[in-house]
């Protein structure tokens, strides 16, 4: 039995779709941790796209197990929506292998209209970046025990008084701080209960199930979403995500002990992206920035936003290795790179008269910081079709292998293109 967690080593959008995809085939349970929708994961299988964003990645693959577990928020609609078009395209999505934790917080409409009426009132230069899906509202009412979770859904009365209650102060700030049209709790509750029918079937006790799988030997894959350096507590407060999204959730977000995880793979891409606000030290605001957008497609899959891009970031990967305790690194998009005349790699920050091999702590540090570049020769050589790691050109085999000495993990995985295929594994 082998348990793997999977996060993204950087700031979201590393490619963790397709390498849970990936890892699925050997998993026979794949749970989902963290996060809402407002993480979106890619699989390319046989040039066929699938964008999902709560269902575990793992349910492309037959006779898995796939399970959200309590520490994701839910939107009702859109995991219903995702299911219709998983169905659609032919996926199983029967109760019999998709469930949800009846202690998953349900995301509601009125978390939404809260999320967009802050971030609209929000000034220039301290707007977060969010997506404005309700998440950060649904993981503070968690935190107020304001929320409703996945199993009041069998007590309309309970949801009723949820809702009403949630509502009483939500509506004043609503009404008299933004400036925005109050909500009708019963309306609210009359659309979640209207959705019942179809979610009550899928709910489930994740972590029995994990127990059991575990117990008799099956290996279960954890899947987180976003990066760790928008972990709630060590991100980059406070651009900043609302849920925690290192390793260590894994064990809380799903209900199992942490001596239960034995792998933790960190997702790399071979250089730096991020969406929304936020220092970025390495960004690119010149025409390398603009092709490295364009080579890899940096556009969100949850809202279309371009991705800012930039050169790898060693410090941030060394400071995602001591946060997650990764044993590997999956490291994609390399062919991305292809066409540029020099790589330039950071391996360190000066930050006020000082060189630091780690992030400054302090809030808006990392914003101040100038980053240290060494350069490595580029490469014009089509890699998408290599098939093992001998068959990478020599100067592409020195930059993985750079990128592995300065970060201290091994790079275990190589994406040379968006398809499930163009995996190598070392």
């Amino acid at each position: 039995m082998a348990n793997t967690v999977i996060i993204g080593a950087q700031w979201g959008d590393e490619g963790k779709g397709k390498i849970v995809d990936m890892l699925s085939a050997e998993s026979q349970v794949i749970v989902r941790f963290q996060g809402g929708n407002n993480a979106g994961h890619t699989i390319v299988v046989n040039g066929e796209q699938t964008i999902l964003h709560l269902i575990p990645s793992g349910i492309l693959h037959k006779n898995t197990l796939c399970l959200i577990g309590n520490g994701v928020v839910l939107d009702p609609e859109v995991f219903l929506s995702e299911i219709d078009a998983l169905a659609k395209s032919g996926v199983e999505v029967s109760p019999a292998r998709l469930g949800i934790s009846r202690k998953t917080h349900l995301i509601m409409p009125y978390h939404k209209i809260m999320d967009q009426a802050r971030e609209a009132a929000r000034s220039k230069g301290t707007k977060i970046g969010t997506t404005g899906r309700g998440i950060g509202p649904c993981y503070e009412d968690k935190a107020m025990r304001a929320g409703l979770r996945a199993g009041d859904l069998v007590d309309p009365d309970l949801v009723r008084a949820k809702v009403a209650r949630a509502l009483e102060e939500k509506n004043i700030l609503l009404r008299d701080l933004y400036k925005v049209d109050p909500v009708d709790p019963e309306a609210v509750a009359k659309g979640l209960l209207a959705l019942a029918p179809r979610l009550i079937p899928y709910l489930t006790d994740v972590e029995e199930h994990v127990a059991q799988a575990m117990k008799a030997g099956r290996n279960v894959l954890f899947e987180g979403a976003q990066g760790c350096h928008l972990d709630i507590d060590h991100g980059t407060y406070p651009f900043v995500t609302s849920s925690s999204t290192v390793s260590a959730n894994a064990a809380s977000g799903s209900g199992v002990g942490p001596n239960t995880l034995h792998r933790i793979v960190g997702i790399v891409k071979a250089y730096t992206t991020r969406v929304g606000s936020g220092p970025f030290p390495t960004e690119l605001e010149d025409e390398t920035g603009e092709i490295l957008r364009k080579n890899g497609h940096e556009f969100g899959a949850t809202t279309g936003r371009p991705r800012r891009c930039g050169w790898f970031d060693a410090v941030i990967l060394r400071e995602s290795v001591r946060l997650n305790g990764l044993t590997d690194v999956a490291l994609t998009k390399l062919d991305v790179l292809r066409g540029l005349p020099v790589l330039r790699i950071c391996n360190g920050y000066s930050y006020e008269g000082r060189t630091l091999d780690y992030p400054p702590q302090g809030e808006g540090s990392l914003g101040k910081v100038t980053p240290v570049y060494e350069e490595m020769p580029g490469f014009d050589d089509d890699i998408s079709a290599c098939k093992s790691y001998a068959d990478l050109p020599e100067k592409v085999r020195a930059y993985v292998n750079r990128l592995e000495t300065i970060i201290g993990v091994h790079i275990s995985i190589v994406s040379v293109g968006p398809d499930r295929e163009q995996t190598i594994v070392r």
